[in-house]
């Protein structure tokens, strides 16, 4: 049986973990013209695509006709697969990614999995040990319904690589699909980039919805961190930099603290 029109997403938040995104949905909740599932991260792309499309569509059964659907899972930036299946399902998605500054995002990712008991290693030790834990990963990911918990959890220096994981999206969708913002600007200039998704998603003026703060904030653990790690945190993330900031415009100083 067909699915009826209009019962899949217009619109998904593709990451980045630590970078905002249940800011971001906290903010489009807020907008009478658009509908988010509530339970955030639906990890249809990612977890559950063996599930199939009737059972992604079932998540979306309560928005209204002309509601303007979304799902924000910030795996989905990172998932080797998601692209690819994204674009097979949604080819005509618009694609939001919240980009943090690849130190902070890394640290931040860190500290968070230590909160939730997911990490036992020091920084330095996990750090070293990242590349072995994440070895035959992607091989791992290309069965439908599997996971690899290093993947998600203990990928810091991996998931900051925002260039690798911005290419294999823009090998699929075309360069007006997809809206790329700092996570700063968010936290610091939140009117500025409201109007930005609200010009995006093509959505009715709204004012910024006032009292949303940062979402999922850490402990300011990062702040212990000592400059010398982070200058070598830098270093070996140093193409990631470049690179954002040659082919994006979009550059950081690793010395800004937001929220971790």
């Amino acid at each position: 049986m067909p699915l009826p029109a209009g019962c899949l997403p217009q619109f998904l938040g593709l990451g980045v973990q630590k970078g905002g995104t249940t800011t971001l949905q906290r903010l489009l909740e807020q907008h009478p013209q658009v509908w988010l599932p509530p339970d955030k991260e639906l990890h249809f792309f990612s977890l559950h695509y063996a599930r199939g499309e009737r059972w992604y569509a079932d998540r979306f059964a309560e928005a209204a006709p002309d509601q303007c659907c979304g799902d924000i899972t910030p795996y989905y930036i990172f998932h080797p697969y998601a692209p690819q299946r994204i674009a097979e399902l949604l080819p005509d998605a618009r694609l939001i990614v919240l980009l943090r500054d690849p130190v902070e995002r890394c640290l931040s990712q860190y500290f968070h999995s230590c909160r939730l008991g997911l990490e036992h290693l020091g920084l330095e030790e996990a750090l070293a040990s990242e590349q072995d834990r994440l070895l035959a990963a992607g091989l791992k990911l290309a069965e439908l319904g599997a996971t690899h918990r290093s993947h998600q959890e203990h990928s810091y220096l991996a998931r900051s690589r925002y260039e690798q994981q911005l290419a294999r999206y823009e090998r699929r969708f075309s360069k007006n699909q997809l809206l790329l913002l700092k996570s700063e600007d968010l936290f610091e200039r939140q009117a500025v980039v409201w109007q930005r998704v609200l010009n995006f998603l093509e959505l009715g003026p709204l004012p910024c919805p006032e009292g949303t703060t940062p979402a999922n904030a850490g402990r300011g653990e990062s702040a212990d961190v000592p400059e010398t790690l982070r200058l070598r945190l830098r270093e070996l993330l140093q193409s990631t930099y470049r690179v954002m900031e040659k082919r994006y415009g979009i550059t950081w100083s690793t010395s800004q603290k937001s929220a971790n």
